[in-house]
């Protein structure tokens, strides 16, 4: 049961992180697509300033629950995966150093330099994410030593590259939305267009990600022995064809919220289908690493439990604190500067 739970946990803060720093990543990528002058880049990095570092404490705690409750995946996830983890590392450091940098100094080579460092710093998470994760519902070539017989490149395979390009249009829809909220009028419109205009390719995209899963995974089968479960992928279906309704009633708050719902369920349909698997082996399935023969002790999983009860809601409560504070601010300070833009 520890375990059940702990798994559930395990999937849940992935999609609270993919919602959540899901439209940094997606800003990001469209910021050379969208900026057309210098006061829309400090609007864009203002949409991104106040929420970002914040927002990847989810992923600090995903990483901590997997090591903590699920140590031995931990330790063949982070080797078998350790080129795309390390570029992903890279990149969001390069992220931050960037949103800390671009202001620095007036110089305009200076500002197009992280500018583009900003881009590769989000694109490359959003690319690489989307990799891992379509590799972990497809299977890693691991034997039954936790030995990995794979490489970077054996990753970018076809299915790998399409969890990829699902998942850099997932983030670029919701990035395109939060700035149609956040954002002045032009930048705003050129904002909510661009987000249309990417969810058709989001659906299409969407849809042969599904087709493939079926061909290529077994990630239907719980779902198959359990139809119940199809709710996740209705519920899916259902925020897609929200995000578009209201983003053509302009009304983009609710269009973003959409997408989060969006993403959250997309995760879970993914999450869903590998229980109790939490590392499949492409090569050998007596070699996989389920939530039951991975697991720290049951003394150890009572004790997180008890933890992620009393600490969680706290970081809950702040980050809807920091939402609405800033959501209701007259303006949010750009970094690395002094001013309010």
């Amino acid at each position: 049961m520890l375990e059940t739970i702990w798994f559930a946990l395990w999937g849940i803060l992935w999609a609270v992180y993919f919602m959540l720093d899901g439209f940094d990543l997606g800003i990001g990528t469209l910021t050379p697509f969208l900026a057309k002058s210098e006061g829309d880049k400090r609007a864009i990095y203002n949409s991104m300033a106040p929420y970002w570092d914040g927002n990847q404490v989810w992923l600090i705690t995903a990483g901590g629950v997997t090591f903590a409750a699920f140590p031995k995946t931990y330790a063949v996830m982070f080797s078998s995966l350790y080129s795309a983890l390390l570029l992903i590392l890279f990149c969001l450091i390069v992220r931050g150093v960037a949103m800390e940098y671009r202001f620095k100094f007036i110089s305009a080579k200076w500002k197009k330099f992280w500018d583009t460092m900003l881009w590769v710093g989000t694109f490359g998470p959003a690319l690489l994410f989307g990799v891992a994760f379509a590799n972990l519902f497809r299977g890693i070539a691991i034997d039954k030593a936790g030995v990995s017989h794979g490489t970077l490149l054996s990753l970018l395979n076809p299915y790998g590259l399409m969890g990829g390009v699902l998942f850099t249009l997932l983030f670029t829809v919701h990035g395109a939305l939060w700035i149609a909220v956040k954002s002045g009028e032009d930048l705003g419109r050129r904002a909510g267009k661009l987000a249309q205009s990417l969810w058709y390719g989001l659906a299409a995209a969407a849809v042969v990600f599904l087709a493939a899963t079926y061909v290529s995974t077994h990630l239907y089968d719980n779902y198959l022995k359990y139809p119940a479960l199809f709710v996740i992928p209705l519920a899916a279906v259902g925020a897609l064809v929200g995000i578009i309704i209201f983003a053509r009633q302009g009304k983009w708050l609710t269009a973003w919220y959409s997408s989060a719902v969006f993403i959250v369920t997309v995760t879970l349909f993914g999450v869903t289908g590998m229980y109790p698997n939490l590392l499949l082996s492409s090569l050998d399935p007596a070699a996989s690493l389920s939530a039951f023969n991975s697991s720290s002790s049951t003394l150890t999983l009572e004790i997180m439990l008890g933890v992620a009860l009393v600490f969680v809601p706290i970081v809950i409560a702040y980050q809807i604190w920091a939402y609405r504070f800033f959501g209701t601010s007259a303006g949010v300070r750009t970094p690395g500067t002094e001013g309010k833009m």
